[in-house]
């Protein structure tokens, strides 16, 4: 096993990997930007070198310096987590000629996983089931005309060269079609430094479901039960589950063994997840492997008992996986919400900040928090805003949600906002609690009752106090904060309006 291994990531990740370091006596070694000089994963790390520099680019995305960093502390081994380098195939490849273990897979299935065209290319040979679209991406309009009267409407362009929403576009009829391209093809080129678009059926209300596996060097590979990622906002997850309340275990298998056929096709190791698109009827398309730790990873470690990052260390140093797929038993029930420094109420804006008071529900039956902060801690704005993951496990999907109702309700972030209050709204939610929900379940919850009707509510009461403070003065001059009484007034019309 490794004595020293550098983790090239920051916040709730780092601080994961650290902890599992120190159960398997590894020497952690962080690394940190100017604004993360004071974050957690450095403050629990044995050693924190420097990156210099703020910006992503010039910090834990710059190889050159994680590179150096790594063989100037003696590390023999480099975890990524998750983001920032963590699927950079180049990255991989650099680490094998510095002779510097990557914990993750080889190169080579990072790189045909990276590039969606590609991956469906390998998994339609494979025999895995893809969405009917394009294996090539489109060369002209003429060839997109052609590839979508082929598919028919509704259809997805989406960027070959990457993921999380960039460059997707939704066509409905063919008048909208040739402007989305133009669109989708200018934000896939300035998001990923490639404008490749390909052509994609489009799943109404469809499931998105991941099967995480393990494989290790020795021809080994079993999957660890499947997630149900449909609670996204902006095509990005925000609370996942296990097991999904949509399949049944026919499928489930199905979809488990499917996993480990496509992993096995392209020579996969280490931990990875293969992404599912399922609709109405349960039938599964294959839409991308993720070749790394998942964000959402606590909730399969919490139902099988296996520590994913531990797997991921021992599979790296040459060991054999020590699993056959006969001793994965998944049992009862999790959850996990993504606690993110963001304000729900004005559009999801980054709410980075002071956190002038931290309270956090670390106790309790079935209850984990994965985080990276503390109180005083100074949220920076330069990063993503997640703070920390919030997970709860029952021995049946009502008790979990109970659980983890309870503990949101505990959670308490002074100084900064947070995307509690939101997972508070949907918990609480008929069709969740029934576990009926697609992709589509979040962009309906914000739609609403329509803001118009809120709006109308709150002119009322406006108007409502207005008239009762010009009948008390005598007056027909609105209230300002200079008048004696204005301030009262303006509180009780706030306390009336927060209540709507």
């Amino acid at each position: 096993m490794f004595k020293k291994v550098l983790i090239a990531n920051r916040g709730e990740i780092a601080v994961r990997i650290i902890r599992a370091c120190r159960e398997m006596g590894i020497r952690p070694v962080a690394v940190f930007s100017d604004v993360d000089r004071t974050a957690l994963h450095v403050r629990l790390a044995e050693e924190a070198l420097p990156l210099g520099g703020s910006h992503p680019s010039e910090t834990y995305l710059n190889i050159d310096k994680i590179i150096a960093l790594a063989r100037s502390s003696g590390a023999e081994a480099i975890h990524p987590g998750y983001g920032f380098l963590a699927e950079n195939a180049r990255f991989v490849e650099r680490c094998e000629k510095e002779g510097i273990v990557f914990v993750g897979p080889p190169s080579r299935p990072m790189e045909l996983m990276g590039q969606k065209t590609t991956s469906r290319q390998v998994m339609s040979k494979a025999g895995v089931p893809i969405i009917p679209g394009t294996l090539e991406p489109v060369q002209s309009e003429k060839d997109l005309r052609d590839s979508a009267e082929r598919i028919g409407y509704p259809l997805l362009l989406k960027a070959s060269g990457g993921g999380g929403g960039k460059g997707l576009r939704l066509v409905r009829q063919a008048g909208e079609l040739e402007s989305n391209f133009r669109l989708a093809r200018s934000e896939a080129d300035s998001s990923f430094g490639d404008p490749s678009i390909y052509v994609e059926k489009y799943i109404e209300d469809p499931h998105h479901i991941e099967v995480q596996i393990l494989a290790d060097h020795h021809g080994r590979t079993v999957y660890l039960g499947e997630r149900e990622c449909s609670l996204q906002r902006r095509y990005q997850k925000v609370l996942e589950e296990t097991p999904s309340p949509f399949l049944d275990e026919k499928t489930r298998r199905f979809m488990g063994r499917t996993a480990v056929k496509a992993a096995a096709s392209i020579g996969y190791r280490n931990a990875g997840t293969v992404e599912f698109i399922v609709d109405s009827r349960r039938n599964f398309y294959f839409l991308e492997m993720n070749a790394r730790l998942q964000v959402e990873h606590p909730i399969t470690e919490m139902v099988t008992g296996i520590d994913l990052v531990k797997k991921q260390f021992e599979i790296a140093a040459g060991m054999p996986l020590g699993l056959e797929q006969k001793d994965i038993r998944p049992q009862g029930h999790a959850l996990e919400c993504r606690i993110y420094a963001e304000d729900p109420d004005n559009d999801f804006l980054p709410s980075p900040g002071r956190i002038i008071h931290l309270h956090t529900p670390a106790g309790g039956l079935g209850i984990r928090e994965d985080s990276g902060i503390y109180e005083g801690y100074n949220v920076p704005f330069e990063y993503d805003p997640l703070l920390a993951k919030l997970i709860a496990w029952g021995k049946t999907r009502e008790e979990a949600v109970q659980r983890m109702r309870r503990a949101l309700s505990e959670y308490r972030i002074y100084g900064i906002k947070t995307t509690v209050p939101f997972f508070q709204r949907i918990l609480s939610h008929p069709q969740f609690l029934a576990g009926l929900y697609s992709t589509h379940f979040i962009g309906n919850l914000e739609k609403g009752p329509a803001k118009e009707n809120n709006e109308e509510k709150l002119a009322a009461v406006l108007a409502a106090g207005l008239k009762s403070y010009f009948a008390i003065h005598k007056t027909d001059s609105p209230p300002t904060a200079a008048k004696t009484g204005g301030w009262k007034l303006q509180g009780r019309l706030q306390n009336l309006a927060d209540r709507l």
